[in-house]
């Protein structure tokens, strides 16, 4: 069942990655929503809009956790699998869901007792406090929901039930629609009813996650029954997902270094605008990571069963979905930037500023594609060194510097600017030493 070694790595990659990318969409309708809802809130809607993208470096280290566990420990069950080692296998699932409880009980306590100051640091205004703390404050209450929905769907995926993990989120995201209105505005609730109808929506997420994974319908089992701990394992995931963990948590550095920037050089109205290119950013690498994802699995499995050609195959399937799918959507992004925006928001001012400033931050996005499918390669077989090192060096050398220089002789442009220089020095540096690396290693295996 599920057996990657046999059939089109191509066609074992689409479809994993097709209920991936629908998945993925319906994901980022949890905070997409609440940011349309909160944009229509009247005269407070800039502040509140300003505000939730102030809260989503907190939230962008929350998931960035979460992928530490299931980014961490999803592509070991893989290769476990591949090897025929079902036991194996199911320690690690055991071990990952203990994991994230823990890591869900520290977060919460940190991020609860200093939300203040974590939140000035992120760029909060005066204006901004208020609605930053009532949203982030409830969001943390739901931590557990968020990072068991979420890292353990990951294991969900690996074992190829993708459209399983499609169910999780789509079950959570049409809840989050539906409760949003009626939280926001039938009841008053204004901020807080968003946040609220989002950890409700992921508590019914986890509900699902953890039932399926306690079923006879899956292949590897989550019985805590059998649990035996061995710290090993512990550092086998974190080694392997600090690839995901540090995609996610540069990005956070990148958007709290922006949100400060934009602070100095534009104010809450550039805030509010970069809310919205977020959004929008995420919906543009959609495919991408959609299709980088489903290949782990599938790049993993065949590594494990010694079929080193498959793995190239899959290596360069990865490629093309990943660049096609990723310059479709970015064309579409920008033929139909001010449509967008005004989805968004009905403020004159940030749509007029929002569409100058995404045309320069989205320049070149398909070079991002790269970008994903070296990092999803290295990480699918379990090079964790090089996949972390490409998240840092994208995002941390090169984006943060340019995001702090750029702005005294480009004025706020160059906030924006700075992620396009950095999308074809990242992707075409972690690409071309994948190629260097990993697929050269893979040329002398097969021979």
């Amino acid at each position: 069942m599920n057996d990657f070694s046999k059939g089109s790595v191509s066609g074992h990659i689409l479809k994993l990655a097709l209920p991936m990318i629908l998945a993925q969409l319906i994901n980022i309708l949890y905070n997409m929503v609440d940011r349309i809802y909160i944009g229509r809130l009247g005269q407070d809607a800039a502040c509140a809009m300003s505000a939730l993208g102030i809260c989503l470096p907190a939230i962008t280290i929350i998931i960035a956790f979460a992928n530490l566990v299931g980014m961490g420990g999803s592509p070991l069950v893989s290769i476990a699998r591949g090897k025929k080692d079902i036991g194996r296998a199911q320690n690690i699932l055991n071990h990952a869901f203990l994991y994230l409880c823990f890591l869900s009980i520290v977060l919460f306590l940190i991020g609860f007792i200093f939300a203040r100051p974590i939140l000035f640091a992120f760029g909060a205004s005066q204006s901004t406090i208020s609605y930053a703390l009532i949203y982030l404050r409830i969001y943390l209450c739901g931590t557990l929901f968020t990072m068991i929905s979420l890292g353990m769907n990951s294991f969900i995926n690996a074992q190829g039930f993708a459209k399983t993990g499609m169910m999780t989120v789509l079950i959570g995201a049409i809840l989050n629609i539906v409760l949003d209105p009626v939280f926001i505005f039938l009841l008053h609730m204004g901020v807080a009813g968003a946040a609220l109808a989002t950890i409700l929506s992921q508590f019914v997420s986890m509900l699902w996650t953890i039932r399926f994974l306690r079923s006879d319908k899956t292949i590897i089992r989550l019985d805590l029954k059998s649990f035996h701990f061995d710290f090993s394992l512990i550092q086998q995931i974190t080694q392997l997902g600090m690839a995901g963990f540090m995609m996610a948590v540069t990005n956070s550095i990148v958007s709290a270094v922006c949100n400060n920037v934009l602070q100095i050089w534009g104010g809450d109205l550039y805030i509010a605008v970069m809310t919205v290119i977020n959004s929008l950013r995420e919906l543009a690498s959609l495919p991408g990571q959609g299709f980088a994802n489903a290949g782990q699995p599938v790049l993993g499995f065949n590594y494990g069963a010694r079929q080193f050609g498959r793995v190239q195959s899959g290596i360069k399937a990865i490629t093309l979905f990943t660049v096609l799918s990723m310059t479709v959507f970015w064309i579409f992004i920008l033929c139909t930037t001010s449509f967008l925006f005004r989805i968004f928001t009905n403020d004159a001012a940030v749509v007029a500023a929002g569409i100058h400033s995404a045309h320069l931050y989205f320049f070149g996005f398909f070079m991002m594609a790269f970008q994903m499918s070296g990092q999803s390669t290295a990480m699918g077989l379990g090079r964790a060194k090089q996949a972390i090192f490409f998240s840092i060096f994208r995002k941390v050398i090169v984006v943060v510097p340019l995001t702090l220089l750029l702005p005294y002789w480009l004025g706020v442009d160059g906030v924006f600017i700075a992620e396009a220089v950095s999308n074809f020095i990242g992707g075409g540096a972690c690409y071309i030493t994948m190629l260097l690396t990993i697929w050269k290693s893979l040329k002398t295996q097969k021979n």
